[in-house]
């Protein structure tokens, strides 16, 4: 029979290991950004955001991940996509990326994306992301982006990379660079926004109102500044 003092002990140390085994799956899960209720949240934020078409003038298309979206915000019309020139409509989808596993919600990454979003008819194309291709290989960015540079043959094309969030600005700067290098191997022009000192929400990823203000502002500054480009078509 246990002593009583040997007794709390062993309840307590239960408890902590309860605790641990908790904190864990929910670790898991925020890394993946996923399980099948996120995934499903993700999917109706992006038909919602889908249906909200922002301006006038030539039809704007955004491909992109939760910055696009609006994720964290009331309004999700007002994510940055909506600062840009033109008719802008939004093709976004959280937690995706350029690689195909930057999403653990299935095929969901820019490329999987990109066919049925061109049903717009877009005369510009906007590529938004690269903050959750962080963790991913390099060569699994070079695919992602090369098959969705051979979707968007035709078309005109600005590729806008990722800010230096908070929580994953230790790994903005290899991202950064190597989607500077596809989109100059691609010749189609590089809007780089790591450089920008912007307000994040609690979770130090993403965008407050304020901070969509802001890149939105900058980036549409910085697409006006180059010349959007056809991707030039490279054999696989």
């Amino acid at each position: 029979m246990l002593h009583r003092g040997n007794l709390r002990r062993v309840v307590g140390a239960s408890a902590v290991v309860v605790l641990l085994a908790a904190l864990m799956a929910f670790y898991v899960a925020g890394r993946a950004g996923a399980g099948p209720a996120r995934c499903q949240q993700h999917r109706v934020d992006a038909r919602d955001r889908a249906t909200i078409v922002t301006g006038e003038g030539p039809r704007t298309l955004v491909i992109g991940d939760s910055w696009s979206v609006g994720l964290g915000q009331d309004d999700l019309g007002r994510s940055w996509a909506s600062r840009l020139a033109g008719e802008v409509h939004v093709a976004g989808f959280s937690g995706s990326g350029f690689s195909a596993r930057a999403s653990t919600c299935g095929r969901v990454s820019f490329h999987d994306r990109a066919p049925t979003a061109l049903d717009v008819r877009p005369a510009l194309v906007v590529v938004e992301g690269g903050l959750n291709d962080y963790d991913q290989p390099a060569a699994a960015i070079d695919r992602g982006f090369r098959d969705l540079m051979a979707d968007l043959a035709g078309q005109r094309v600005v590729v806008v990379g990722p800010a230096a969030a908070p929580v994953r600005a230790g790994a903005v700067p290899r991202v950064d660079g190597l989607l500077a290098s596809l989109s100059e191997q691609y010749g189609v022009p590089y809007v780089q926004t790591s450089d920008l000192d912007l307000d994040y929400l609690d979770d130090r990823l993403h965008l407050t109102e304020g901070g969509h203000e802001e890149f939105g502002r900058t980036v549409a500054e910085r697409i006006a500044a180059v010349s959007p480009r056809r991707p030039v078509v490279l054999a696989r």
